[in-house]
């Protein structure tokens, strides 16, 4: 198996389970497939500067060959502007659940044992 085919599989893994989980109908499962999907597009980034194994990503007079040290800058670019995303949407998200009682995406109010199918007194203990 090669490096390449890993990677891509990783990038794979990461987008379906973001997708997955950013369909979801409440909103900590939607910050953790957004973030997902941030970490599977950092990965893209990192790997389309080439994928060179033991190469200094500084130029020097010295090395014939070096690793391209644009895709690392753009990855940490992208670190810092996901945790900012992340963090505006997780205070968004604890604000409206404060405000409307529920942390359903849709705005449905709906009483917390509904939510985890504890409703009617389906497996709830008397």
């Amino acid at each position: 198996m090669s490096y390449e085919f890993l990677v891509a599989s990783a990038i794979g893994v990461l987008v379906a389970g973001g997708i997955y989980l950013a369909l979801r109908a409440r909103t900590f499962q939607v910050v953790l497939g957004l973030t997902l999907i941030s970490y599977a597009v950092n990965l893209f980034l990192f790997a389309s500067g080439r994928l060179v194994l033991n190469r200094p990503p500084i130029w020097d007079k010295s090395v014939a060959e070096y690793t391209d040290p644009l895709p690392q800058a753009l990855v940490l670019t992208a670190i810092v502007i996901t945790f900012g995303m992340t963090a505006f949407v997780v205070i968004l998200a604890l604000r409206s659940f404060l405000e409307t009682g529920s942390d359903h995406v849709d705005g449905d109010t709906v009483p917390c044992d509904a939510q985890d199918g504890l409703a009617d007194g389906e497996g709830a203990e008397p």
